[in-house]
């Protein structure tokens, strides 16, 4: 499988390609590649994975965005919406977004505000009901074609949100809400899915909660949501755009400064964040 990821080396952020030989090589930014048709970005990748200069192992993992925005789609699964529907007293507002043509597409993060692998992802210190949303994250090209996929993690107050539906970007966009990695897998190694998504949230040495989902139950297509995001935006450099959740803890459980959480999705990555506070009360 090629991945595609964004690491430090001597203080120096490159792109690197990693082909089914294993070894890592430099490659164009992720904004290079985006700005291209697929053939075209296809081939640029392959050309790097074979002929590259070589990348020592020794890398740090960064999230592996360089210009791109971090757009996220709202429930575009049974679960999310019912989910909205638990936290607020407005739950035929979501029954309409669920069905409605149009989906609910937020910007989630500009991509200096995106949370690396093994980096903290924040809850609130003004909330006091948080949870991780694990999503699958579209790579989309600036034409609007998928390039390819990465793990996501769409973090979320669901106190603040379920007060008012207005108070939604501050329930998902402050600091360290957003967590993208470690990799990026190309569309045509990773295919259309469906894919399974599993979330474990570690605390104490074991497991606060444990779940899975896929893919196959999204309300909505995949090219059906990235359409609707380039309608009237333009993304010279590509977008992440992130697919919603079909994970949602129970009423009674919430993040806690001190717990892990570890989000896969088969055939993709796996991503794991420590979670910390973030803001005052």
């Amino acid at each position: 499988m090629t991945t595609i990821a964004r690491e430090l080396h001597g203080g120096e952020a490159r792109w690197v390609v990693t082909g089914e030989e294993g070894t890592s090589r430099e490659c164009p930014p992720l904004a290079e590649l985006l700005a291209l048709p697929l053939t075209a970005a296809r081939a640029a990748v392959e050309q790097a994975a074979a002929s590259g200069a070589p990348v020592p192992d020794d890398g740090v993992t960064l999230a592996p965005v360089d210009r791109q925005e971090v757009w996220a789609a709202g429930v575009t699964y049974e679960r999310s919406r019912d989910g909205r529907a638990e936290e607020s007293a407005h739950a035929l507002m979501y029954d309409l977004v669920y069905e409605a043509p149009r989906p609910e597409l937020f910007l989630k993060s500009t991509p200096e505000r995106v949370v690396g692998p093994g980096d903290a992802v924040g809850i609130r210190a003004d909330s006091g009901w948080d949870v991780p949303e694990p999503e699958l994250g579209l790579v989309l090209s600036s034409s609007g074609e998928i390039f390819g996929y990465v793990v996501g993690n769409d973090m979320s107050s669901r106190s603040i949100e379920g007060e008012n539906p207005l108070y939604l970007p501050q329930a998902k966009v402050y600091t360290a809400a957003c967590a993208l990695g470690p990799v990026i897998v190309p569309v045509w190694d990773a295919g259309e899915g469906p894919f399974d998504i599993s979330l474990r949230i570690e605390r104490d040495g074991g497991a606060a909660f444990e779940g899975t989902t896929s893919t196959a139950q999204l309300h909505r297509t995949l090219p059906d949501l990235a359409s609707w995001l380039f309608r009237a935006l333009d993304f010279p450099y590509g977008a992440v755009l992130l697919t919603g959740t079909g994970l949602v803890p129970e009423a009674g459980f919430t993040l806690a400064a001190g717990d892990v959480v570890e989000i896969a999705i088969d055939g993709v990555g796996r991503l794991t964040n420590p979670v910390a506070v973030v803001g005052t009360a």
